[in-house]
């Protein structure tokens, strides 16, 4: 499994000395919930529990204890103006050292959490679609670059994004986990249309949007009617992805738009509908993809 932000199994392998900082609780405003949870060791970290005087406090108290092979004292911080933060809350930590059972547990969580994300199926691995998918391989979510055509997938590299190489890209929209988003920015008119109309009959999806313009717009609504008889869902097509509030057509700047968009719509269906995202973590996607997976992978269906 290639080395990335997730890759909790590199972290844990490399070092023998660490540290598991949790939040035991959390009153008024704090930077994470109860629950957040950080690795310190001698030379990094992994994961976060917010950032700021808080974060750095509790680092060095674990890398303290560390060195000095001392017992692991919990604490408890005020976040106010005495240690350089205003959010007004106070947080308790716990420290404990990160034994052979302890290691195990927090891969089996690290996993889990993986596995949960909402998919993101990004349709088109040209400019605009590679350019998107790096953007969001930095949030919680699990991305597919999707394409018919080999030589554009094998040119993507784009740490931590899985990538598809099909014939019939539409389908993967049918195989698809409740709640997934499907963005759609092929080489192809006509293979758009395919691909968007099997993704707004899913009423399931949490975000169907598509590269274009008000024309594309226009004849995709003709489309609709003529060959699905079903123009009103076009009302659920996001179109052009992005919006239109930014003129500038460079592919980095609609990926970044685009991103945000997406994330929004993705997390916020996942967090209306917990369910969705906990029954069943290791659903198929598609052929040879499974949602408990979490790493860069190739994938075929015919």
């Amino acid at each position: 499994m290639p080395s990335n932000r997730d890759d909790i199994r590199d972290f844990l392998n490399r070092r023998k000395h660490i540290i598991l900082v949790e939040v035991k609780a959390a009153d008024g405003s704090t930077p994470r919930e109860a629950g957040a949870w950080m690795l310190v060791a001698p030379d990094c970290i992994f994961g976060t529990i917010g950032g700021g005087q808080l974060e750095y406090m509790a680092i060095d108290h674990a890398r303290r204890s560390l060195q000095r092979q001392s017992a692991l004292e919990a604490l408890t911080i005020p976040l106010g103006p005495e240690i350089g933060q205003c959010c007004g809350g106070r947080v308790a930590l716990e420290f404990k050292p990160v034994d052979r059972d302890a290691a195990a547990t927090l891969v089996e969580k690290v996993d889990r959490e993986i596995a949960q994300r909402p998919h993101v199926y990004v349709f088109g691995a040209g400019h605009v679609g590679d350019a998107l998918a790096m953007a969001l391989s930095l949030v919680p979510l699990r991305i597919i670059l999707v394409d018919t055509r080999e030589a554009e997938l094998s040119a993507s590299q784009v740490p931590g994004v899985e990538t598809c190489l099909t014939a019939v890209p539409e389908a993967l929209v049918r195989q698809a986990p409740e709640g997934s988003a499907f963005v759609i920015l092929t080489h192809d008119h006509a293979l758009d249309f395919l691909i968007a109309a099997e993704a707004l009959s899913r009423r399931d999806a949490s975000y169907v949007g598509m590269i274009g313009s008000k024309t594309k717009r226009a004849t995709f609504r003709n489309w609709l009617a003529r060959e699905v008889g079903r123009p009103e869902t076009l009302e659920r097509l996001v179109c052009p992805v992005g919006g239109t509030a930014v003129k500038d057509k460079r592919p980095q700047v609609i990926a970044a738009l685009a991103a945000a968009e997406i994330m929004t719509s993705a997390l916020n269906y996942h967090e209306r509908n917990d369910d969705v995202a906990t029954a069943n973590p290791t659903r198929r996607c598609h052929a040879g993809c499974r949602g408990s997976e979490p790493r860069r992978s190739r994938h075929f269906s015919q």
